[in-house]
């Protein structure tokens, strides 16, 4: 199988995309119906996200899998320790193994029902991200990526040590990171120097979630611990009561940032895409896409 790290090509900026396993009959007709319209533009690397405690563990594997055989893309499994012991996440990897997927998203995760909820490692599990990434490294011949926090993970107390355990898991054996949602890219960019200055030059691609709705909006800030950027919401609040015009000037906004990162020369730009391909396909198009590549 094909390795992420591979499809990271130097000099050039590609794209991901990320998808969630389906719940429902419904939900997994959405999720294919997006992967097949963003199949032809060949992303880099699709993946496929792994729920709280593990509780979408047999989806995950189940959709990944399926995207490696009955799909052109690269699929990427994310694998958290939450709720896991060693032996359990052993036979996760193993199961992903089996399915023909040899790239994996390494994450410590958080618990399940409060995000911010006291964090409890498994009695026979492991405390730390970098562990996981030393236990799919041991467990075969996978490309390992990791997670990583332009404001930093919400535990962090203070930027050096975020900056210390985002190092760590670097050194541990990750091949690259993806980074959590930003909306202002000096946040992204001031990451990636620190662990350039560190010696660590995986490379490190932006997330970015396509802004269609407040409700996105909303998601956007939550999931990645910051505020909206008043330059964002003096454009965006006017419109919160006209959906077609807040759609139009969200991707105008989420365009813009992606064009400010590919002139800085991201490897690629990964999409949280909530399962759709629409908006996903109109920030591409905005960015002249061809062939998979985005044209700086």
């Amino acid at each position: 199988m094909t390795k992420v790290i591979d499809r990271l090509r130097p000099g050039k900026t590609v794209f991901s995309v990320e998808f969630f396993p389906p719940r429902t009959d419904e939900e997994e007709r959405q999720l294919w119906r997006a992967i097949r319209e963003l199949e032809p533009l060949d992303p880099a690397y699709v993946s496929v996200t792994y729920g709280a405690g593990g509780s979408s563990r047999d989806r995950t594997v189940r959709t990944t899998g399926r995207i490696a055989t009955d799909t052109t893309l690269v699929p990427m499994a994310h694998l958290t320790g939450v709720n896991h012991s060693i032996a359990e996440l052993r036979h996760v990897i193993g199961s992903y193994a089996a399915e023909g997927i040899s790239n994996v998203l390494a994450i410590r995760g958080d618990p399940p029902g409060d995000p911010m909820g006291e964090w409890i490692p498994h009695p026979e599990g492991i405390t730390y991200a970098e562990e996981l990434v030393r236990l799919v490294r041991e467990c075969g011949d996978f490309c390992v990526g990791v997670a990583a926090f332009p404001h930093m993970h919400p535990r962090s107390p203070d930027l050096e040590s975020d900056t210390r355990h985002m190092v760590n898991k670097l050194r541990a054996g990750a091949d690259f990171s993806v980074a959590q949602m930003f909306l202002e890219p000096e946040y992204f960019l001031r990451l990636r120097d620190r662990l350039a200055q560190r010696g660590c030059h995986q490379p490190l691609l932006p997330g970015i979630m396509p802004i269609t709705t407040p409700k996105v909006l909303g998601m956007t800030t939550q999931l990645s611990n910051m505020t909206i950027p008043d330059e964002v919401s003096a454009v965006l609040d006017p419109l919160r009561d006209d959906p077609a015009g807040f759609r139009t000037a969200g991707l105008e906004i989420t365009t813009r940032l992606c064009e400010k990162l590919i002139a800085e020369g991201v490897p690629a730009v990964h999409f949280y895409s909530l399962n759709r391909a629409k908006a996903t396909r109109e920030v591409l198009e905005n960015l002249g896409l061809s062939d998979g590549v985005l044209k700086g």
